[in-house]
């Protein structure tokens, strides 16, 4: 099977996120996706966060009626900071050798791998699918791995592929939605439509339990 992890704190996950992840499910032929809501990222504060249960409810809506997108727990909050190697090391053992795995990640995310929990471990460990941005060129990708990694970058037929010592970091072009969640936050605080930028389910749950409404849901995790 091919599965890939997608992780983000999906607060709240929107349409940007589920073209994305149908673009990947059609280019690599994927079986499963996983959508993996944070518990504790490290880079976030808490209190900026909204409590993960109501963050995994909205993807469970999201993935409703998508046979290949599954919302997991994998990262369901224990009281610690949760980083990606720790996560694609659980994510590994849940499944069988002769599986193929990703790790997919924004553009704008991986270009912080260097501040990440042992980055070059995770380079050794998974393949990527990387879902480009406007402005972000293949070269902002290497200047963040270490050269010595890298045996060689290939272009064709519409895909680029970089090829390193252990895994391969899939390139996924032209899916860029220009949905922000800070924005949807914004905008549901302030009564304003968000109509066209999330699921309607995930639109009737935030409704119905008052999410981003007001500020006590954030900073208590449920």
């Amino acid at each position: 099977m091919k599965i890939a992890l997608f992780g983000g704190t999906f607060d709240p996950i929107h349409f940007g996120h589920l073209r994305a992840a149908r673009a990947a499910v059609r280019k690599f032929r994927l079986d499963q996706i996983l959508f993996v809501p944070s518990g504790r990222p490290p880079h976030k504060p808490e209190d900026h966060l909204t409590p993960f249960v109501h963050r995994f409810a909205m993807v469970s809506l999201a993935c409703a009626g998508e046979p290949k997108f599954v919302p997991s727990l994998l990262e369901a909050p224990d009281g610690e900071p949760q980083y990606s190697i720790d996560t694609v090391q659980r994510f590994r053992k849940s499944f069988r050798a002769q599986d193929h795995l990703f790790f997919m990640v924004g553009m704008d995310a991986f270009v912080d791998l260097p501040h990440w929990k042992e980055p070059r471990k995770l380079l050794n460990l998974i393949d990527f699918i990387i879902v480009s941005r406007p402005g972000f060129r293949v070269e902002n990708i290497l200047k963040v791995i270490p050269s010595r990694m890298v045996k060689r970058s290939l272009r064709r037929k519409g895909k680029t592929v970089i090829q390193l010592q252990r895994v391969q970091l899939h390139i996924l072009n032209g899916v860029h939605i220009p949905i922000a969640s800070h924005e949807i936050r914004s905008a549901i605080r302030n009564r304003r439509p968000v109509a066209g930028l999330i699921p309607p389910l995930v639109e009737e749950y935030i409704r119905k339990e008052k999410v981003y409404q007001s500020e006590a849901h954030r900073g208590a995790q449920s």
